[in-house]
């Protein structure tokens, strides 16, 4: 009995993930089409900040952080235009596939991972009326709330002393204590979500 010959489509790797809303995103060549919001913010809801190294009832999640900075955002540039606001929440928003990849294994990895990060990224851009790639300024003032929100965490959540803070990821950005007293608590999962979505509809209107 002679065996069956596999096609292409069953000998070559599935580069797909299929979300809860019935889409199929494919990491190789990603469509807006196939980008749905609530998938990205359950996503992020579930995805672990400092590979789950912090302290907390919950873990701290890439949707929370991605609130954390877009606040620092606020605080450091009050009149920002809101496309930059939307454009600082998804800074992030690929780890809903990828997952949350800490800055040492991604060194580890090289530019494969970022290829990939960056389709993504300009995928989601692009489904939200997003520049597919940002100009270098924005850019540069996402990374430097990128910075400041990760100075916080760092130091109130994942047990990094303020000298060494400073050294990796510069100074504190003067969040207010409410803001942080919020945003530094870590939510449940429903709740990083919940919030997430309401913030993506507040910029996206």
């Amino acid at each position: 009995m002679t065996a069956r010959k596999l096609s292409a489509a069953e000998t070559s790797p599935r580069v797909w993930q299929r979300m809860l809303s019935g889409r199929r995103l494919d990491l190789l060549d990603p469509s807006p089409l196939d980008v749905e919001i609530a998938d990205i913010a359950h996503g992020l809801a579930r995805v672990a900040r400092w590979n789950g190294q912090t302290s907390g009832a919950h873990i701290f999640s890439v949707a929370q952080h991605t609130l954390l900075v877009e606040a620092v955002m606020r605080e450091q540039m009050p009149r920002v235009d809101v496309s930059l606001r939307l454009a600082a929440l998804l800074h992030d928003a690929p780890e809903y596939v990828v997952g949350d990849m800490i800055s040492p294994f991604k060194a580890v990895l090289g530019g494969d991972y970022k290829r990939v990060e960056k389709r993504l990224l300009s995928t989601i851009h692009i489904r939200f009326g997003l520049p597919p790639v940002l100009p270098d300024k924005i850019t540069q003032q996402i990374k430097a709330a990128d910075r400041g929100a990760a100075y916080l965490e760092a130091t109130r959540l994942a047990g990094f002393a303020e000298t060494e803070a400073r050294r990796l990821f510069g100074r504190d950005p003067g969040l207010p204590p409410a803001a942080q007293q919020d945003y530094l608590t870590p939510w449940p999962a429903a709740k990083a979500e919940k919030r997430f979505l309401a913030r993506f509809k507040t910029l996206h209107a």
